[in-house]
């Protein structure tokens, strides 16, 4: 699986305390804020709007939110995994505990779906939600999402 490269070290949360999907949202906003120079505000008015067309929850305890956002230069990653899991809508009706917030310049077109397709093959990648879901370590969860492709 590809190395996710528009994920920082710094935009990794390996214990995220939120009691709901508003509250998730908000904090994914916030953060994203502080490393992007992007307003909260802008950040998390585009994911609400993303999640009104229906759950960004794919299953397995796994969201993808993400949006299009004015002012962004690159695509933007970050992860977060939850202290305890959090109802999202999600299409299979199971709780969330892991997130990977995307955000994508508004004119990123395609780039924005190949981005979106490849988080969500490595993160349904065999074994390695678990692993995500074993640690509680910044570090550790960033090269969990980065490492490279293991050889056949």
């Amino acid at each position: 699986m590809p190395l996710l490269d528009f994920l920082d070290p710094q935009a990794v949360l390996p214990a995220l305390r939120v009691n709901g999907k508003k509250q998730a949202l908000q904090e994914l906003a916030s953060q994203a804020a502080r490393l992007t120079g992007l307003p909260d505000s802008a950040i998390y008015e585009a994911l609400l709007q993303r999640e009104r067309l229906g759950s960004t929850g794919i299953g397995e305890g796994i969201a993808i939110p993400h949006g299009k956002l004015a002012g962004l230069t690159r695509i933007f990653g970050l992860v977060a995994r939850l202290d305890k899991p959090v109802n999202f809508e999600a299409l299979d009706s199971q709780p969330v505990d892991v997130l990977f917030l995307l955000l994508a310049p508004e004119g990123a077109g395609a780039d924005h779906l190949k981005a979106l397709a490849r988080v969500a093959r490595v993160l349904r990648e065999p074994g390695l939600i678990e692993r995500v879901r074993a640690t509680r370590d910044a570090e550790a969860l960033y090269a969990i999402m980065t490492e490279l492709p293991k050889a056949a």
